[in-house]
């Protein structure tokens, strides 16, 4: 029994030495894009009750140091302030334009519809998409993305990690979107783009205008980001910008229960991604909750067979903290590696209990 185990347990560590193997493959050939044209750009915001984070954001995107860009606030049926905020904005700063959600029609996600009425309101072919609740780290962010938009590039990904804050859950909301980002960002630099995160994305308004928007998935909630580019990102029209300039910080939830209802509505649409990259992803995290729940105990079993198990568990984590250091420092936003052996068990507990929540999950909520 003890040597089919050990068996098992060398496979499962042979599958995540070869994916963690292939993303620092990735990361170690990244590099910057050039920039080959200044393309004017349409910046989206859609914003629910959002009035104080769009009085910290629209200043700092409205210093954006590019030549020639407009700036929409989509306003989605708010309840406090934002409405007058932006009304007067709007007066103030020539770019900064507002379009108003009043009525939702029935059987349509929120959010896709705020961004539909967005997105058919740009004036410029290249959109720029970024969330309220989003500081870009500098006045250069536009420029660097802009340097993906190139004559032969429909869609640009961008990368965007969480606030650095004092805490536990930060630290572990931190670590899950830099493996997230590991994932998405390594297979696209390996030619195989699947996914990228609204928070810091661009593509043009024809890809979107042309394939119908978010028709295919209109009544689900989320997927405006990672299902669209699931379904149109192909080697050659997608642009990977890693740049600390080109980096977007978000702010984090500050307690679990925020944490694990957001996501819970990122995880509920991986199901529609295409079969393929839903085998990818499922060996992947189903490996990795194995590789702790399987091969970490059948490793100090005391048995000669188990014995060389050890030296394997100690090998792959060396790997994943060499890939978490290379791959943040890429990315533009550098974590602390050290924290990587108890924040990767904690995040394989929490995945085997939220990844299952989500693929049974049939309706989750954007906002009220």
């Amino acid at each position: 029994m003890i040597s089919v185990l050990v068996t098992i347990a060398w496979v499962i560590l042979v599958i995540q030495f070869c994916y963690w193997v292939a993303w620092w493959i990735a990361f170690s050939r990244s590099k910057s894009v050039p920039a080959s044209a200044w393309p004017p750009l349409s910046v989206i915001v859609c914003a629910h009750d959002e009035e104080q984070n769009l009085r910290a954001l629209i200043p700092l995107l409205l210093a954006q140091t590019y030549p020639e860009f407009e700036l929409i606030i989509v306003e989605d049926r708010c309840n406090d302030g934002t409405y007058d905020y932006l009304l007067q904005a709007t007066k103030d700063y020539p770019r900064l334009r507002m379009v108003r959600v009043q009525h939702l029609p029935p059987h349509v996600n929120g959010k896709k519809f705020a961004l539909t009425l967005g997105i058919r309101a740009a004036s410029h072919d290249w959109i720029v998409f970024t969330d309220a609740d989003c500081r870009p780290a500098n006045d250069q962010w536009l420029r660097t993305m802009a340097a993906g938009c190139s004559d032969d590039k429909q869609l640009v990904l961008g990368y965007s990690p969480y606030l650095r804050e004092p805490g536990y859950l930060n630290s572990f909301i931190r670590f899950e979107s830099l493996v997230t980002a590991i994932q998405f960002f390594g297979a696209a630099l390996l030619g195989h783009p699947y996914m990228g995160t609204g928070r810091n994305l661009a593509y043009r308004k024809s890809l979107f205008l042309d394939n119908k928007g978010f028709n295919n998935y209109l009544g689900l909630t989320g997927g405006d980001d990672d299902l669209f580019v699931n379904q149109h990102a192909r080697p050659s029209n997608t642009s990977v910008v890693l740049s600390h300039d080109a980096v977007v910080f978000s702010v984090p939830k500050r307690n679990w229960r925020d944490f694990y209802y957001q996501k819970l509505r990122h995880l509920s649409v991986g199901k529609y991604y295409h079969f393929g990259d839903r085998v990818m992803l499922g060996v992947f995290s189903f490996t990795w909750i194995l590789s702790w729940l399987l091969v970490l105990p059948v490793s100090l079993m005391p048995a000669g067979l188990a014995a060389g198990l050890w030296i394997g568990v100690l090998v792959r984590m060396a790997v994943v903290m060499t890939v978490v250091y290379r791959s943040s420092r890429a990315l533009g936003d550098q974590f602390e590696t050290w924290k990587t052996p108890l924040l990767e068990f904690n995040y394989a507990i929490y995945y085997l209990g939220t990844g299952l929540v989500a693929l049974v999950s049939k309706r989750v909520r954007w906002k009220s």
